[in-house]
């Protein structure tokens, strides 16, 4: 008979449940333990290394920045300055929920795994059915969204970097995007194939990249514009014509919350990586709260300090500006433009962007993959 240091008889309890003992110090683990769980996977990720995926993937550079457009086309300033907080609060609502049940079920499965044991015996099957093709068919969308819209913005860097649209700049084809998107794919996909320990050092430094680059951006963007919006306009303008015919606020509104609601998505990566985590019942909730939380902040100081560069939303989303209708990259470009007479520190900051959406993208495959 084999028995703990309590006393209890480990013999008595599953061979995957007594190997696990050893490292029964680490709660988690220990919880794993009591749910018959065997680990699999090395537990090398700290809180701040679970948070960082999380906030990484939400990427407040990413999803503001390439659906801008949406935004302004749709409602403006006011649906998203006030569409960015009411989704917010119904995201952390569903934070919350998560976090709660991520703390009794700190496994690598995830949603898929929570379905099972919450929707009981009889229905369990069905219940991980169901939330495992959602999960994974949304897990390779959102992957897939991300990196082809970075191969977007390389092409509206290019673009601008041989003198934008109206100056005779290089205008990649559809083709072109195409290869670039597979490529940038292909190399996360090697990335991905690291030890966890070069992914969490990949992640913590995409989650200070995030927040440096919004604070960099929401404070030179409106410095260096030389016409800048009113207060008012940026919290009470509400734009209604968006060229689809389509007259009701209260529509236009909710389609223009599709730029906060899109971003504000991904914090159950911090679920997926408990399996890796050190005392994951506990950091895997702290993860989820803290990255969405702070994406929150940082996310509407963003939207702030670019709407205040905003002036003419017609110009910004017309296919025949330098940056080909790519509103943000506009904004940048011809804020330094203006300013310098030089439009080379618009595309410096896109820069930063790109770099922004490129971790976005490696995290979302790490979470894809768990």
């Amino acid at each position: 008979m084999v028995w703990d240091r309590g006393g209890k008889n480990q013999s008595s309890l599953p061979s995957h449940v007594q190997e696990m003992a050893p490292d029964s110090a680490d709660s988690g683990h220990a919880r794993l333990n009591e749910l018959g769980y065997k680990q699999e996977l090395k537990r090398d990720l700290s809180v701040l290394s679970n948070f960082a995926f999380s906030f990484s993937i939400i990427s407040v550079l990413t999803g503001v920045t390439t659906l801008y457009n949406t935004g302004l086309t749709y409602g403006g300033p006011v649906s998203f300055v006030y569409g960015w907080l009411i989704a917010g609060c119904f995201t952390l609502l569903v934070g919350y929920s998560m976090a709660e049940i991520c703390s009794s079920y700190p496994t690598s499965g995830g949603l898929y795994y929570w379905s099972a044991k919450l929707a009981g015996p009889h229905w369990a099957p069905f219940a991980s059915w169901i939330t495992g093709w959602f999960n994974i068919v949304g897990q390779w969308a959102v992957t897939t969204s991300v990196d082809f819209s970075l191969a977007q913005l390389i092409t509206v860097i290019i673009l601008l970097s041989t003198g934008g649209k109206n100056g005779g700049g290089y205008e990649p084809s559809k083709y072109v995007v195409i290869a670039f998107h597979g490529g940038i794919l292909l190399v996360h996909a090697i990335l991905n194939s690291l030890p966890i320990s070069w992914l969490s050092f990949f992640g913590q430094l995409a989650a200070a990249w995030n927040v440096l680059g919004v604070f960099v951006l929401m404070i030179l963007i409106p410095l260096v514009a030389t016409e800048k919006a009113s207060a008012k306009f940026v919290f009470t303008h509400f734009n209604t014509d968006n060229g689809e015919g389509i007259g009701s606020r209260l529509y236009i509104f909710v389609l223009g919350l599709l730029m906060s609601q899109y971003t504000l998505t991904g914090y159950d990566a911090s679920a997926h990586m408990t399996e890796e985590t050190k005392n994951a019942d506990k950091n895997g909730p702290k993860g989820i709260i803290s990255s969405i939380g702070i994406s929150i902040i940082v996310g509407w100081g963003y939207i702030l300090g670019i709407t205040f560069a905003v002036t003419n939303i017609p110009n910004l989303l017309s296919p025949d500006n330098d940056a080909g209708g790519y509103a943000i990259a506009e904004i940048f470009y011809q804020a330094f433009k203006n300013r310098f007479g030089s439009g080379v520190g618009g595309i410096v900051c896109l820069g930063i962007v790109a770099v922004a959406i490129f971790f976005c993208g490696m995290s979302s495959i790490t979470s894809n993959s768990r």
